[in-house]
């Protein structure tokens, strides 16, 4: 039986635990081939383990993404090797610290957006391209509530966030007149490690787990997916189209 993701090359950022991790596992179990991106070797090689086991492939990555020199030296491998890019989701992320706006350093402010808004824009500007060669490129990224809700205490990730969104959005316009797809996805309370040093007091037992979310992220990713632009919200399982303020 065809996987409905066969023959697909799915580059997966963050792919070495919580969200990541359980996206490229869902990837690969759906026949796409995961180009896994992470800081840590060692996540990177227990998810080749898992998706092995499961007749999966993987290519490991270990790239720290604030190397914009080394995502674009990725986008040229991927064009040697396969000459096409069929999914990317953006999914690293981090958290930065939990303090008022006035007490944050701007180097630690610079180095929240280096990671989750300027590295995403650089992954857009290297693989848009290769998305371009495929027959139904399709981006995710991984957003959050903090963006909206301009979440007080963690303002340099809620910052990051509302500009990675707008960054997606504006993306999506201008390629709205060709196959490729682009969209945001907002997990929300997840068991993942970032939840629990925001939340170290919440039990994780009540929080979906990232293999429950990514479930959800796959069916994005798939050719017949064809909306762009669009804000999946999984707590709500909806899908939203982002509208002017009242």
């Amino acid at each position: 039986m065809t996987k409905p993701l066969a023959d697909r090359i799915a580059l997966v950022t963050g792919a070495s635990r919580g969200i990541g991790f359980a996206t490229a596992k869902a990837l690969a179990k759906a026949g796409a081939h995961i180009v896994a991106v992470a800081r840590t070797q060692g996540g990177l090689e227990e998810l080749d383990d898992e998706i092995r086991k499961e007749g999966g492939s993987a290519t490991l990555v270990p790239l720290n993404l604030t190397d914009s020199d080394g995502i674009a030296r990725l986008g040229a491998g991927l064009h040697e090797r396969y000459g096409k890019l069929d999914i990317l989701v953006g999914n690293a992320g981090v958290l930065g610290p939990s303090s008022p706006v006035g007490h944050i350093e701007l180097k630690t402010f610079n180095d929240v957006m280096a990671v989750n808004v300027s590295a995403n824009f650089q992954l857009i500007r290297c693989m848009e391209p290769l998305l371009k060669q495929s027959d139904a490129g399709r981006a995710v990224f991984i957003t959050s509530g903090a963006a909206n809700k301009a979440t007080a205490y963690v303002s340099p990730y809620a910052a990051s966030k509302a500009a990675l969104e707008t960054l997606a959005r504006a993306w999506a316009q201008e390629t709205a007149n060709t196959p490729l797809r682009i969209n945001l996805f907002n997990p929300g309370p997840v068991r993942t490690r970032m939840r629990a040093t925001l939340m170290p007091g919440e039990d994780p037992a009540t929080l979906d787990t990232p293999e429950q979310v990514a479930e959800f992220i796959v069916p994005m990713c798939a050719p017949d997916w064809t909306e762009t632009g669009k804000f999946y919200d999984y707590k709500t399982r909806s899908l939203m189209s982002f509208r002017s303020p009242a």
